[in-house]
């Protein structure tokens, strides 16, 4: 298996913080009452970790 070079790792770490914070605020907006919005983020923090995922593997 080949090493990502730095730049690459820090892009999916970037990634991977990203993932949390749309995940947090989905949960977030779902709890305020904006399902549809909340519901969203989700979905793009599940892309987000998908990418994450293809990447590393």
């Amino acid at each position: 298996m080949q090493e990502l070079p730095t730049a690459g790792a820090t892009v999916l770490a970037l990634l991977m913080l990203a993932a949390f914070a749309l995940a947090w605020g989905g949960v977030w907006f779902i709890r305020k009452g904006e399902r549809q919005k909340g519901v969203l983020m989700i979905v793009c923090a599940l892309v987000a970790l998908g990418n994450v995922l293809i990447w590393t593997i």
